[in-house]
């Protein structure tokens, strides 16, 4: 039997040729300057400084600071928090909400300029919602506000809701305090307008602004008892073009139902109003409505009353929440937590009963 033998140094059709090489897309010195930049970490004292001198990146590395999980960062942002306290509480916070696609982030851009034009310093913090599978979260409201992070006098914040209930974010609360204590008088909170987290802005803000659009299907099915009992306004955006005459007829619509309601205890009646983000029609008139309503409340004392009342809640949220991460960053717990995991998938003990087990381990400890 013949065999077919290769000529000597010929290369097979099915070698893989060599590639060209290529540059190097990142500079070796830029990467190792960023990485010895973020490895000084500032005092304290300095951020504090800077938060009160006004200083954005401050600003930004202290919300950073207080958002972390780390535990070794909690006892630097109290800190920092604490110093911050003496100067905050001299803004208006201000609680935005209304379901994905009224179109919160324009009307806050068109807001927030027209408050920049009388002077103010205006702060966004926009609760981002996190993917309950990935955990991720896209942060792009800077993205559709591009005229408004440009402004100087504006700064937006972006924070993941993480796994907070209703998508509110963990540190919203005391980013609010550093925002103040930085000089920004006007502070926005945007919630991701997926339920919950209405009744967590709400305990945190003065003025609590509920976006409507109209054409959206009926009416009545935006009617409902518990968001409309905690918005001090009602706004039907988008009432621009074709759209003017259903969002007059949404607004008398909306006008009736607040009707059905109890009285404030603040005193304050809702109003209903309409504007345009786009042409900007009505966004002064929203401002308006803001402003008398803190005169109100102001004069009859009930502004302070709901802020003193405010930070009691907020101290007791923050006892569960640290009870809470403390039970499971336990060692001891961790280790049981499995063992009674499967326990209960296996049926061999009672939810109930295994939590008891856990508790009583963990207190005992």
């Amino acid at each position: 039997m013949s065999t077919v033998k290769k000529a000597p140094n010929k290369k097979s059709a099915l070698e893989e040729k060599e590639g060209v090489v290529q540059p190097e897309s990142i500079s070796a010195s830029v990467v190792e300057h960023i990485q010895q930049f973020r490895k000084v970490q500032p005092s304290s004292n300095e951020l504090i400084k800077g938060i009160l001198d006004g200083n954005i990146t401050s600003l930004s590395r202290a919300i950073t600071l207080v958002e972390s999980t780390n535990s070794n960062h909690l006892a630097k942002a109290n800190e920092v928090i604490n110093a911050c306290l003496p100067h905050a509480n001299r803004s208006v916070r201000i609680g935005i909400t209304g379901v994905p696609g009224v179109g919160k982030s324009t009307f806050i851009e068109a807001f927030g300029k027209y408050l920049t034009g009388l002077g103010k310093k205006v702060a966004v913090l926009a609760v981002d919602p996190s993917s309950t599978i990935s955990h991720g979260s896209i942060l792009g409201d800077k993205t559709r506000m591009e005229e408004l992070v440009k402004d100087k006098n504006a700064y937006i914040r972006p924070s993941a809701s993480g796994d907070t209930l209703g998508g509110v974010a963990r540190k919203t609360r005391e980013t609010i305090t550093l925002c103040e204590a930085c000089g920004f008088d006007t502070i926005i909170i945007e919630t991701v307008g997926v339920g919950q987290s209405e009744t967590a802005v709400h305990s945190m803000v003065d003025f609590f602004l509920l976006l409507k659009i109209s054409g959206a299907g009926d009416e009545l099915q935006g009617i409902k008892r518990g968001i409309m009992e905690m918005a001090d306004a009602i706004v039907i955006n988008k009432a621009d073009g074709d759209n003017i005459k259903r969002a007059k007829l949404a607004k008398t619509e909306f006008n009736r139902a607040l009707h059905l309601f109890p009285a404030k205890k603040s005193g304050w009646v809702p109003t209903v109003s309409t504007c345009s983000s786009y042409t900007k029609e009505g966004i002064d008139g929203v401002w308006n409505t803001i402003s008398d309503y803190l005169k109100l409340t102001e004069g009859n004392g009930y502004f302070e009353e709901k802020r003193s009342s405010q930070n009691h809640y907020w101290m007791l949220e923050t006892i569960n929440e640290r009870l809470k991460n403390d039970f499971f960053n336990h060692p001891e717990i961790a280790t049981l937590l499995e063992e009674n995991k499967k326990a209960v998938q296996n049926n061999e003990i009672s939810p109930f009963a295994a939590a008891s087990i856990l508790l009583e381990h963990y207190f005992k400890k």
